[in-house]
This record gives C-alpha cells, structure tokens and sequence, in this order.
C-alpha cells in the first residue's frame, strides 16, 4: 500500500554489522502534522531527547532511524551525534534540520559510528521511494525475528483515508511510553491537538498494556505523522465524527503492531492475555493483570505449560490491590480452574493444562467486587530469553 506524500528507503550502512539493513529514512514531501509519545524511563536517549524539543512544533518532515547503536548514555558526544545525523539527512533532503527527527535503538552506551551513517545519507536519500516501506521496518530489527507492519483503510467523510505502521521490540519491553519503537504515517488531514490526543489514546491502549520481560527502555518512542494528503474533511474539534473513525483506526493499528511485538518477545513460544475484570476500579484491575503478567514465577510455568494457578494468585496477593480471595475465579481459556478462591478440583488442571499448549493463552481473572477491566498482553519466559539477553553485547 502507498501512503499519499511519503517516500521511505533503507540501506546497510555498517554501523554495526556488515550487510545488514541499519538505517531507515521515512520521508514527507511536504511539512507533516506529527505527534509523538517517548519513553518514561529518566534516563532517555540523545535522539528521545531532540525529538521532544523539535516536536513542540506539531510539524516534521523526516524520520532518521537507525539499529545496531541506541545512542544512550553517550553525554555530549551522543547528541553532537544525533544533531550531525540530522543535519545531514536535512542538507541531504533539502529541508530545515529542525523538521528532521531521529531515532536509534541497540546497545546502550555505545558511541554511535557516524562515519558510517555519514557515508551512507546520500545512498539513502537517492533511494526514496514509495513502496520501501517493508525495508525500513527491517532496518529498525536488533533482536527481533521478523519486520512487523501493519495496515488499515478507513473512510471519512466520503473519502479514503490510508495508514500504515512499524514497529520493532522483542526484548526490554514494558513501555509507560519498551527496546521498542514504533513508526505510523497517514494520509489524513487532520489537525495536530487531534493526532496528538489521538496518538496518546491508542498508545494507553495498546503499546502501554504489553510486557515482555517487565523493562523500560531510554528509547522508546511511538510517532505518528500525517502528509494531510487525502483530502478528507478536516478532522478538527468540530468534526466529532471523523475524529472517533481515525482514533479508533490508530488504536486498532496500534494494537496490532503492540501484539506482533509480544508475540516475537524474546525466546517467547506464547502470547498470553491477562483479562483482570469487576474489580473496584480499571486502576485496579490493570495493577493486578501487570503483576501478573510480569511475574517470571507465572511465565515460566506458561513455558512449561504448567497450569500453576497458584503462582497467579501470589501474584495477584502482592500486587497491592486490596481484594476479596474468597470471590476469586480464574480461568484457562474456556476452563475454570478456580472458583471462590479455592480449586474447582476434578479433571479441570488437566484440561486447562491443554489450553496451554496453545501459541495463544487466554487468562481471565475475575474479582466479582466492582466494573474495572483490563486486558495487559504479555508471554512466555523461555531458556532462550536467557541466553539472548545474556550475550547481548557480542
């Protein structure tokens, strides 16, 4: 699919490996409507740090991303790097370096080989095109096993509206705005408080209710930009309709690209949905279902399809949501294998262990105590998830 008014590319450049796709260049022919939501770790990226100031403007015109080097932790020389970055996409393009944003993910600490990126801008400006959009979403990969993309048509007001998005994460993952970032570029005109709120939304949503392995990345980031190229009617304050199709396109996409991301967690065999629900509050319930779904006891026995209930309600015990254990259920799939708090007993951990067998496990937990409820997605802790994260490095 081609998105109106952007132009993307992707080359090797060796920054850190030989021979693999590394640098990504998504390109808007004329100043794009952009919002973007970053990380909440205190420790943030050179280029997390530049895109927050440069995006108090509402507008961008190119994103600059690279994989093999996070460029965290990297002091002055780090975001003298990412500014020579941008400032040569921006000559290279032709447009002014404040509409150039950047994004990196990798090592952390590492100093970013700017001879490389230095030598491979031309290459990659010349190769814009419409239909690289695929090559970009590899480029971003570090230790992902597959490019994830996704995209959706929506019509507003008569008119077609296109978006398409990227993202990249296996490891490091819990995002509170995880290593994870992810890319979306529309063709709908719409104003910037509207993207920005919409954007915002989704991500609460989608990106916000994952966890791999329980970490916040310094370079997390989710950005959105729109080339206001399809001619729709304008999505402002008053086009209270057309606003509610976009939001609800955004998050759709969004959550798709957020699934895709747990399903390729690192060393993961199962995706897991943690449905908390009629608790006191959905405050409530999404502090249960993250405790949960972050406990490595819970994950391991996933792994080993181990119907370990018991681990589940610890869990749920030290979250710190006052409940009732006695008003209990949980479910594996369509199987009850607790109710009341106690064990249903019979043949139900039999068949419950065969629900995980599953490569998709459906965990319900219901409090019977209010209305709160909330899905977190999350999966397996695997050996391999070990050795990945123990060699990172090398």
């Amino acid at each position: 699919m081609i998105i109106q008014g952007f132009k993307t590319a992707a080359v090797a450049a060796g920054i850190k490996y030989q021979g693999r796709l590394d640098l990504g260049l998504i390109f808007c022919e004329k100043p794009a409507v952009c919002a973007g939501v970053f990380t909440t770790n205190q420790v943030k990226a050179a280029p997390v740090v530049l895109d927050q100031e440069r995006l108090k403007q509402g507008r961008a015109q190119a994103i600059l991303v690279n994989s093999g080097c996070a460029n965290a932790c990297t002091g002055e020389p780090g975001m003298a790097a990412a500014l020579k970055s941008g400032a040569l996409c921006a000559r290279a393009l032709g447009i002014p370096e404040e509409m150039v944003l950047l994004s990196s993910t990798g090592v952390i600490g590492a100093p970013l080989n700017m001879q490389a990126i230095e030598q491979a801008i031309p290459g990659l400006t010349a190769s814009l095109g419409e239909e690289n959009f695929d090559l970009v979403s590899r480029a971003i990969m570090t230790t992902d096993t597959v490019p994830k993309t996704v995209q959706r048509i929506v019509q507003i007001g008569g008119k077609e509206v296109r978006l398409m998005g990227m993202a990249k994460g296996a490891g490091m993952i819990m995002p509170n705005m995880a290593t994870m970032l992810a890319f979306v570029i529309t063709d709908a005109q719409i104003g910037f408080p509207q993207l920005h709120g919409a954007l915002v939304k989704g991500v609460e949503r989608t990106f916000n209710r994952i966890t791999i392995d329980g970490d916040t990345s310094t370079n997390d980031m989710v950005l959105v930009m729109a080339s206001n190229a399809a001619d729709n009617a304008w999505i402002d304050e008053e086009n209270v309709a057309g606003l509610r199709i976009f939001e609800d396109a955004l998050e759709d996409l969004l959550k798709d690209l957020a699934l895709q991301i747990v399903s390729d967690g690192e060393g993961a065999t199962k995706t897991i949905t943690i449905r908390v629900c009629n608790a006191r509050s959905e405050e409530a319930a999404e502090q249960i279902a993250r405790t949960v779904a972050n406990s490595s006891l819970v994950k391991t026995a996933f792994f080993g399809e181990d119907a370990n209930w018991g681990r589940i309600f610890a869990a749920m015990g030290r979250s710190g949501v006052r409940f009732t254990p006695e008003r209990v259920d949980i479910a594996f799939g369509d199987v009850v294998i607790v109710r009341d708090g106690l064990a249903v007993g019979g043949d139900s951990e039999a068949r419950a262990a065969e629900v995980l067998k599953e490569r998709q496990i459906p965990v319900s937990i219901d409090l019977k105590e209010g209305a709160g409820c909330v899905e977190v997605y999350t999966c397996d802790f695997s050996v391999d998830y070990v050795k990945i994260n123990a060699d990172y490095r090398t």
